[in-house]
């Protein structure tokens, strides 16, 4: 982190907290479940983010919440000597569900801007720098996603649905959309995206419903798995 006063990021990231994640059905925030002695589905979650100032780069978080995320907000602040952290609190009566949440966060970014969710978890052993990875593709291709194969009908129509394909050895995606009735034309799903400044503001159409999603063209890095935690049993 740097030493002056007046902190510029390289790089921002938008986490969106204010989800009630009701399918959890959980007395805590689905984030802060436990996985291991001290680490939480949020800390997996942030693994990447870490390895973005291990690599030198100065990260912006931008942390969407609720009222009723104030556990989220507390248990953030051990990260405070890693992140810049901005925290802005999402309206649902004007700006509701996912997209909204981004549209929030937005004003608050500068530089490329990375989407991760706080529940969603990615693994393998090329994971951590995958995101860092993602944020190099965006200068060339403006868009940049974390993937992972998948072919079940019934993971796709839950999760934003890419098909990737391979056009002399460079992963790219070739069509995308959130949470397909039919995903039949689908193998993959995201789990991070991250986008060039100048592209940003289109991250709410990644998640938008009837709206063309922008991740077509995007690079593509496929990591072993990814892990949507919408149940305590993961």
């Amino acid at each position: 982190m740097q030493s002056s006063s007046v902190f510029v990021p390289d790089v921002s990231v938008i986490l969106p907290c204010a989800g009630s994640a009701t399918r959890f059905s959980a007395p805590y925030s689905k984030e802060l479940h436990c996985l291991a002695p001290g680490v939480t589905v949020l800390d997996r979650s942030l693994e990447a983010v870490v390895e973005l100032t291990k690599s030198g780069l100065n990260v912006r978080l931008v942390v969407v919440f609720g009222p009723h995320k104030m556990d989220t907000v507390k248990y953030l602040a051990r990260y405070a000597e890693t992140f810049q952290m901005v925290f802005v609190y999402q309206n649902e009566s004007s700006e509701p569900d996912l997209d909204g949440a981004i549209r929030c966060a937005l004003p608050m970014t500068r530089g490329p801007v990375a989407l991760v969710l706080p529940d969603i978890v990615v693994s393998g052993g090329d994971s951590a720098g995958s995101l860092l990875a993602a944020l190099r593709d965006t200068e060339v291709t403006g868009w940049g996603v974390v993937a992972a194969e998948e072919r079940d009908p019934s993971v796709l129509r839950q999760m934003g649905a890419l098909a990737v394909v391979d056009e002399d050895g460079a992963l790219t995606v070739g069509a995308a959309t959130d949470k397909p009735a039919d995903p039949a034309a689908y193998n993959a799903y995201w789990g991070m995206v991250a986008a060039a400044e100048k592209e940003a503001h289109r991250l709410p159409d990644v998640v938008g419903k009837g709206v063309d999603s922008p991740l077509a063209g995007a690079a593509a890095h496929l990591v072993a798995g990814i892990v949507n935690y919408n149940t305590p049993a993961g």
